[in-house]
């Protein structure tokens, strides 16, 4: 009998995992990670997921199921691979994906390397994607989830190969409104726990005050900058702002205007109108390819370059040093250094990377 290790959140998503991988016959122990204490989250101490609340969330159900449980303590790894750079992304004047880092490094990454430390053969999550094997090349594809409203792909692009032979996705072929019947049909008692939507280390959206509290320091005030470069008023530090903003500016100018860039060395913020924010394409780094080890030649895809719009028609060019140019069918708004841009042939993921600049 094959063994697999169930990333259990505490959440209804990965707890319907857990059931499915268990009815499906394989033997199974879940596992609850300890990703960082509460001190960071200062003031608020209930976390949007990884309290304690949802770890013995997380143990009812695995009683409930007969299965083992154990909490694995993973701040060391999270704190350097996903809060150190998320302050870095943010202080170089990019914007992160935390959960996009957490996923390549955390919950595919040490969970990954636990399971095989504890003899099994996978690792399970209740992420809403699909994984297909190609029978010509023999490698594995990532497909956007039967529920589209709930696709996780955007977040999931960095998986290499070794890590999709050796994930399971059950939830990837139902909608939320299924996992959810199927949790309260077994009582579990997540079945009617509200999904998080936060950062988990970010609770209520507020970065900057974990910033401050985590780096122990204090963003200084600078100037607002117009297109022509004229001063036009006072920012409260440039770590607060990010492409395409517009609420919270404090600027009377007649218009709205929006942030459209930024220098961090010289503490500047740039605003404009609407139409300043649109570019033709994108440069990105830190490709992850599935259908092929690299991009060769050109391709016509689809875009996404943030996880909650539409995707838009562009085409792939490949580049020196391991960028590749995303040209687009017709401007895009807001391309911002440090997210992700995901690129789709179809219902298929063709590849991701790092945002390092807009084509203006």
């Amino acid at each position: 009998m094959e063994k697999a290790l169930i990333g259990m959140s505490g959440g209804v998503d990965s707890s319907v995992a857990a059931f499915l991988t268990q009815q499906a016959g394989y033997d199974c122990v879940g596992a609850t990670m300890r990703l960082f204490s509460n001190d960071v989250l200062g003031e608020d101490q209930q976390s949007t997921c990884c309290s304690l609340d949802d770890v013995e969330d997380a143990k009812s159900v695995a009683r409930r199921m007969g299965m083992p449980h154990y909490t694995f303590n993973f701040q060391d790894t999270f704190r350097e691979t996903v809060m150190d750079k998320f302050v870095r992304c943010y202080e170089r004047g990019d914007t992160p994906s935390p959960c996009i880092d957490c996923n390549r490094y955390l919950k595919f990454g040490a969970l990954l390397r636990r399971a095989r430390e504890l003899g099994c053969q996978y690792v399970v999550t209740g992420h809403y994607a699909q994984i297909h094997q190609d029978p010509e090349s023999g490698r594995y594809l990532l497909y956007k989830a039967a529920d589209r409203t709930k696709d996780q792909t955007y977040f999931l692009y960095c998986l290499t190969q070794d890590m999709l032979a050796h994930t399971l996705f059950p939830l990837g072929s139902l909608t939320k409104p299924e996992v959810r019947a199927i949790a309260a049909e077994h009582g579990f008692v997540t079945a009617r726990k509200h999904d998080s939507q936060d950062i988990c280390f970010v609770p209520g959206g507020d970065y900057i005050a974990f910033l401050e509290r985590y780096t122990c320091k204090h963003y200084a005030p600078g100037d607002f900058l117009d297109e022509a470069g004229h001063v036009v008023g006072q920012h409260r530090g440039a770590v607060r702002y990010t492409i395409g903003q517009r609420k919270g500016l404090g600027l009377a100018m007649g218009e709205p205007v929006y942030v459209c860039r930024k220098d961090m060395q010289a503490n500047t913020v740039t605003v404009g109108p609407n139409s300043a924010l649109f570019s033709r394409g994108l440069r990105a780094n830190d490709w992850n390819w599935f259908p092929f080890p690299e991009l060769t030649a050109p391709a016509d895809v689809t875009v996404k370059i943030r996880h909650s719009q539409f995707e838009q028609p562009a085409r792939v060019i490949p580049e020196a040093d391991g960028f590749a140019r995303v040209e687009f069918t017709e401007p895009m708004r807001a391309v911002t250094p440090g997210q992700a841009v995901v690129l789709y042939q179809g219902d298929m993921v063709l590849g991701g990377g790092t945002i390092t600049e807009a084509i203006r």
